[in-house]
């Protein structure tokens, strides 16, 4: 199988290479493309290690230095600056790019009728009306990445009359670093507090959101998007263990859940060799040791931004791209010692309060909600 990976230097691109290098089948994966945007050294030591056809690098200054070292050491790697290059050349293309810049990825992906497996959240919440229309061209297929729907993807599996069966999906949350804290005592946490995620190791953008339960909201949306599920049938639920990683409720009232030990590269693996298991094992539980399970409703109050991700979904049209666009530009004012974490669901919110309602027929109508979003959260953050 061919896998070209966009986004490689992040954390669902190493991953995935793990994956590719623990499979115990030879030549099974050929990794055919990389991309990411500035990252030289590491992508260079990838690109080193698995010889890709193609490596695209978006930064021009870091696209130069990548050249010229892969140059003297493997000069049939061709470096271009456009990571929807990478779709052409393989059957899966991983995206793992973080935020709104992984939706030319997505679009090229399907458009060219492959198997995109998606980690990259953003981009189908921003666009679903414009990326929905291209899940039909012949070949293309979405298998989800993220642990919640990668695990609803897998419990659908069980019922031959989806969606007639299905009473409802509850997507689990391990309630973050800051679970059981109230508004109040949350008002001057730092970004080391923010960033101390209890049970997955993330980007610093998915950890921040995972802090202030956005990850959940945009998740909300996402499964909207890939299933076709009401916002009143999909449910959110704390699950601080992190080893039901979602469930699946039908009408009959049996409940279908996936179990394993907190591990992305499950669900990578899943996405890679889907509709086949991977001969790879990962996250496998001792049950002899897992002592509990344990389930709470999320406190709405202290965690707005879940609300704010409801809204904006049942609102629709641009609305999630703009949720989506202000909550990057806040989460990153807070990164930068710009704002207090406290404030990130205001600086939303107060956003979303000059949205236009527009409804999206192209890529440009989501480019130009995007930028309307991010200058209006600019200016809520002076």
């Amino acid at each position: 199988m061919r896998v070209a990976i966009a986004g490689s230097t992040g954390s669902i691109g190493k991953q995935t290479l793990e994956v590719i290098r623990s499979t115990r089948e030879v030549d099974k994966y050929q990794v055919v493309g990389l991309s990411a945007n500035s990252s030289v050294v590491d992508i260079v030591s990838q690109a080193q290690s698995f010889k890709p056809a193609v490596v695209a690098i978006a930064d021009p200054a870091a696209r130069k230095k990548v050249a010229e070292r892969l140059k003297l050491t493997d000069p049939k790697i061709e470096v271009v600056d456009d990571a929807t290059q990478l779709a052409a050349l393989a059957d899966v293309v991983v995206n793992g790019v973080v935020g709104f810049a992984g939706l030319s990825v997505t679009m090229s992906t399907l458009k060219s009728g492959k198997r995109l497996a998606l980690a990259n959240k953003e981009s189908l919440i921003a666009a679903g009306p414009v990326v929905a229309p291209l899940r039909k061209t012949a070949g293309a297929e979405i298998i989800p990445v993220d642990s919640e729907h990668c695990a609803i993807h897998q419990c659908l599996r069980s019922s031959q009359n989806f969606p007639r069966d299905l009473s409802r999906l509850l997507l689990t949350a391990s309630g973050g670093p800051f679970r059981g804290r109230s508004r109040d005592s949350l008002k001057d946490v730092s970004v080391a507090d923010a960033l101390k995620h209890p049970t997955w190791s993330m980007g610093p953008k998915i950890t921040i959101d995972s802090s202030t339960l956005m990850n959940k909201g945009l998740e909300v949306i996402e499964a909207h998007e890939l299933f076709g599920v009401s916002y009143d049938a999909i449910s959110v639920v704390v699950h601080p263990q992190s080893i039901v990683h979602s469930m699946v409720e039908f009408r009959d009232g049996t409940t279908i859940a996936q179990l394993s030990m907190p591990d992305m590269k499950l669900p990578i693996a899943y996405a890679l060799d889907y509709p086949n298991r991977s001969t790879s094992s990962f996250g496998v539980i001792d049950w002899a040791e897992l002592s509990r399970l344990d389930f709470e409703k999320p406190d709405r109050d202290t965690f707005r931004c879940l609300d704010l991700a409801y809204q904006a979904g049942r609102i629709g049209g641009t609305a999630p791209a703009w949720l989506s666009a202000a909550n990057e530009v806040a989460v990153e004012t807070f990164l930068a010692g710009g704002l207090k974490w406290s404030e990130i669901p205001s600086i939303i919110e107060a956003t979303m309060q000059h949205h236009d309602g527009q409804i999206p027929k192209t890529v440009d109508d989501i480019l130009v909600a995007d930028r309307m979003a991010r200058e209006w959260a600019m200016k809520e953050t002076k």
